[in-house]
């Protein structure tokens, strides 16, 4: 892939992605939906990004929102066909998933999604600067061994990317059931001069999203005891 990073983005150099990208074997329905449904939405990265952003929409948006590691689907989805009139760029490098899902916008025929199969710091450095009104990162691996916490998406350099790409009053939104890395966003969000965290109360925090379809990790985490935290932080005025 050619390198498109905009001026001035974090070099990659020396990054790397961390996680699976394969799970057990496709389906042969799920290998051919992959094969033939994902190229009419993937992204492509090689050539320059829209100066518009909703011109990668073939219907009409007013607002675009990128996901980053949609997992299962359901959030995505949900959002899709509740809010028709946002575009929602989503990434995931796990082959598995993005099968589910280009199946799952055959069956309801969204217009309104774009796709990326591979690192989401590749769509973040292709991105033009303030061209997206929210970003969600919606339960991400937690790398709960501290030895890996360096490999945790939330990250100075990401956050960096994040501002850069986020319009003014723009939204990150992070959901996570794991303690120690609410705590780490929540530093490392207070300490990134582009955010600040508008919460007044508990309640603030522990309500879900409006409208929040639940998703799969959602459901484990309850299972085994664990409460969720629903963090949002606005981007400043520049």
């Amino acid at each position: 892939m050619t390198d498109k990073r905009p001026s001035g983005s974090p070099a990659r150099a020396t990054e790397a992605f961390f996680g699976r990208r394969k799970g057990k074997p496709l389906r042969a329905s799920q290998a051919a939906q992959l094969e033939h449904g994902l190229p009419t939405f993937r992204l492509d990265l090689d050539a320059p990004a829209p100066g518009d952003l909703k011109s990668l929409f073939s219907d009409a948006v007013e607002r675009v929102r990128l996901e980053i590691g949609f997992g299962g689907g359901e959030h995505l989805i949900h959002r899709a066909v509740e809010q028709p009139a946002t575009g929602f760029i989503g990434v995931e490098p796990f082959v598995n998933s993005m099968a589910k899902l280009v199946g799952r916008i055959e069956e309801v025929g969204a217009r309104n999604i774009r796709l990326h199969d591979d690192d989401a710091t590749q769509v973040l450095d292709w991105l033009p600067a303030a061209s997206i009104d929210q970003i969600d990162l919606l339960y991400p691996d937690p790398w709960p061994k501290r030895k890996h916490w360096k490999r945790r998406f939330v990250s100075p350099v990401n956050l960096d990317r994040f501002a850069r790409v986020l319009k003014p009053g723009g939204l990150f939104c992070f959901a996570s059931d794991i303690d120690t890395y609410v705590n780490w966003t929540l530093l490392h969000c207070r300490d990134h001069a582009a955010f600040n965290w508008p919460a007044r109360n508990a309640s603030d925090w522990l309500t879900p999203y409006d409208t929040w379809p639940s998703t799969r990790y959602e459901a484990k985490a309850k299972r085994e005891g664990r409460s969720s935290a629903y963090l949002t932080f606005r981007r400043k005025d520049a």
